[in-house]
């Protein structure tokens, strides 16, 4: 399979700038493989497709508010800041990225905040736009880290052409996030309401959750034609042994297990036994998924729709089939789906 495979025409007007007004009212495509047939539906008619015993697993990761703005010592210049990862949380040192870089050297300080309560040493040059900062801040670590959230922003992806509004720090956030890591958000997730995933329960439903905390990563485009040469950017995860059993359970008992969102397959599929079975896992993954590919675990899937020539899409197709999801896409542009992070869902079968 190559790059071009997966280029397709999306209009503009198609990635979606909002939400839907309720979580569960987004438009859900759903994708029977056996049958090879698509159905048009809403989200909440989700439940019409699992019963008793069925286990869905959740990515329970909490995006981080990781853009920040602040101003260069002596020309005042903005600079955006978009935080990574907490590399060393004693010496209050973050892997970030600027914009503009060029502007950005060693040696360099960033203040932030109205009053300038919060400053910043460049200490490192990692690549193009990334920088190692040392945060200087008189105060306590767990006065730093408010700090930081009262100064960021909720994150949005870049193709969001909008200002971040107070809306977005509730919307791009899945109701059932714990743990804070993320700098964008599991968005296959941000579809399921507390109605939706109690009336799921009552059905005797199971939800397990796991944790991969996404990176920027997600979004990065892929530039080599030859996907076999593309590489991921690595991510954390948590499967811990309580969803491990419950999934290998339902396995054995044949029943659906479905996987929320591509953050879910990719942690899922990164850690399997040889007999086909989940392990418990604490760690890194940098799997990249592209067809042909062999699943283990889920027998089905949700995911948004992706943007073209993305990982995600990639992913979705090996789940699917090549020749069906690119059938489905050209369906769901005619149809006027949403896409992409605050888009429209499609559940696999």
């Amino acid at each position: 399979m190559k790059l071009s495979n997966f280029n397709f025409d999306l209009p503009e007007q198609l990635l979606a700038e909002y939400p839907s007004e309720h979580r569960d009212e987004a438009r859900l495509m759903v994708l029977n493989r056996k049958d090879q047939t698509i159905e048009h539906k809403l989200f909440k008619d989700l439940i019409d497709y699992f019963d008793e015993g069925d286990v869905m697993i959740l990515n329970n990761t909490k995006v981080f508010p990781a853009r920040m703005y602040g101003n260069k010592e002596k020309t005042g210049a903005r600079i955006e800041v978009f935080l990574l990862r907490e590399l060393n949380a004693e010496n209050r040192l973050w892997d970030v990225l600027v914009d503009p870089a060029r502007k950005i050297r060693i040696g360099n300080k960033l203040f932030f905040g109205e009053d300038d309560s919060l400053v910043a040493e460049v200490i490192d040059n990692t690549t193009s736009r990334g920088r190692t900062l040392r945060f200087l801040f008189d105060g306590s670590y767990e006065e730093f880290r408010k700090k930081l959230i009262e100064l960021g922003e909720t994150p949005l992806p870049k193709y969001i052409k909008r200002a971040v509004e107070p809306e977005d720090e509730e919307r791009y956030q899945t109701i059932f996030a714990k743990h804070e890591g993320a700098v964008a958000a599991p968005t296959a997730g941000l579809h399921f309401s507390k109605h939706l995933m109690k009336r799921l329960e009552i059905k005797g439903v199971d939800f397990d959750e796991l944790t991969l905390h996404v990176g920027l990563g997600t979004f990065s485009p892929v530039e080599v034609e030859d996907l076999s040469k593309h590489k991921m950017d690595s991510e954390q995860i948590i499967i811990p042994q309580g969803s491990a059993k419950t999934i290998n359970d339902a396995l054995d008992q044949k029943k659906r297990v479905c996987a929320v969102g591509t953050t879910v397959m990719r942690s899922i599929e990164s850690s399997v036994s040889a007999n086909q079975r989940l392990n418990a896992f604490r760690g890194w993954t940098n799997k990249f998924i592209f067809p042909p590919y062999e699943f283990s675990i889920a027998n089905s899937m949700i995911t948004n729709l992706h943007t073209p020539k993305s990982t995600l899409l990639m992913m979705t197709a090996a789940f699917a089939g090549y020749d069906f999801v690119m059938e489905a896409y050209q369906e769901a542009v005619k149809e006027k789906y949403k896409f992409y992070s605050y888009g429209d869902a499609m559940l696999i079968l």
